[in-house]
């Protein structure tokens, strides 16, 4: 505890505050869209929220350094632009199993890992840019619906982005807040409701949901959460090594998935937060931020039940709003790495037509065809006869 530091603590709960406020309804979008139910919904948040907090804690204890973990929000975007799978929700959860067992595996055998990082970058941005589309256009159809609610939050989120960016998507969502609460047709919560219910649900291990979630869940957690996060934690001075980390967070995934998580890997932008100066100046220090992080988010997710149950009671086109919002920044992100390459730039259109298009094929959903369409251009352009 002599290392402890207020300046890392007061970090990492604005770390915590960021980094579930920020995302916690792309969350629930996400398991909600592949057939949870209300309950299932807030039992998954719970179960994500406690188990990247504990391998926050866990890591950055061992080791020292500042190893942020988060939820995998560009898989929770996945999920809701995959569609209920055949099986429902059970079926789901296979496929979150199965993608935990590949984040283990890209963490033991190296080269998966290696594999995933050879995907070329303008392939998998495309296709994350088109499972992102979907819900940034949320925000133009709430204008569109709701003309005043919509145009309150989105206004919230540009002005607090012109002064703070890291607060745009926190704001908005305390509007929303804010606006539902101020809606006469809006039912109080109940208390019972505050708090969710660990629900266990049995899992199917069905072909199309794990071709269709469970593999591009786990290309789209590593290719742009877990390698970032390590390329962060780099440029901050901290060298571990990629494999145990890897294994780690996927080992937590496998822990929450039974209760509805669909994955948790090494965070990048709250990474930068915790691994960066303002988290203290001195690097060995640091790792306090991430700790506190963790312990706020193992808080948060015990009060999983509130925000579902407030998602619930909301108008669906507001919280998509908020989701897209909290997307955007990632979406600018993707499509600015699909389109970087002029020689790859036709397969990344194709890949992010494709995707965003939700095509579906043996149950299948656009995501992997997309990557899978992507793939055959990229190698046609460059075959020489």
């Amino acid at each position: 505890m002599r290392s402890f530091s207020l300046q890392a603590a007061v970090a990492g709960l604005l770390v915590a505050f960021v980094g579930f406020a920020s995302s916690f309804a792309v969350v629930l979008q996400g398991l909600i869209a592949v057939g949870a139910s209300q309950v299932e919904a807030a039992s998954g948040l719970m179960a994500l929220s406690i188990a990247m907090g504990l391998c926050a804690i866990v890591l950055s204890l061992a080791r020292r350094q500042p190893i942020s973990v988060a939820w995998s929000t560009p898989g929770a975007a996945l999920l809701a632009a995959s569609g209920v799978p055949e099986g429902g929700f059970p079926a789901a959860v296979g496929a979150f199993l199965v993608c935990g067992v590949l984040l283990v595996l890209a963490g033991t055998w190296k080269p998966l890992g290696r594999w995933v990082a050879a995907i070329p970058a303008p392939i998998a941005n495309a296709m994350l840019a088109g499972v992102l589309l979907g819900l940034c256009l949320a925000p133009a159809r709430a204008l569109a619906a709701l003309p005043l609610q919509g145009l309150a939050i989105f206004a919230a989120w540009a002005v607090t982005a012109r002064l703070k960016r890291v607060l745009a998507v926190p704001a908005a969502v305390a509007v929303a807040v804010l606006m539902i609460a101020l809606d006469p047709a809006t039912v109080p919560l109940p208390a019972a409701s505050i708090f969710p219910q660990p629900i266990l649900v049995w899992p199917e291990f069905r072909p199309a949901a794990i071709v269709g979630i469970g593999l591009p869940l786990f290309l789209v957690t590593m290719a742009s959460q877990n390698i970032p996060g390590m390329a962060v934690l780099q440029v901050n001075g901290y060298r571990p090594e990629p494999g145990p980390l890897f294994r780690a967070t996927g080992l937590f995934s496998l822990l929450g998935a039974p209760f509805g998580g669909h994955a948790v890997n090494l965070a990048a932008i709250t990474a930068a937060m915790c691994a960066g100066v303002d988290a203290h100046p001195d690097r060995g220090r640091r790792y306090w931020a991430a700790v506190v992080a963790g312990v706020g988010y193992v808080v948060f997710g015990l009060l999983a039940g509130a925000a579902t149950a407030f998602v619930a009671a909301a108008p669906p086109v507001l919280i998509e709003a908020v989701a897209g919002l909290a997307l955007v920044g990632a979406f600018a992100g993707a499509m600015l790495g699909a389109m970087s390459e002029l020689r790859d730039r036709e397969a990344a259109a194709v890949t992010f037509l494709v995707t965003a298009s939700g095509i579906s094929f043996f149950g299948i959903g656009g995501a992997f065809w997309g990557l899978l369409a992507g793939g055959a251009m990229l190698a046609l352009s460059r075959w020489r006869p």
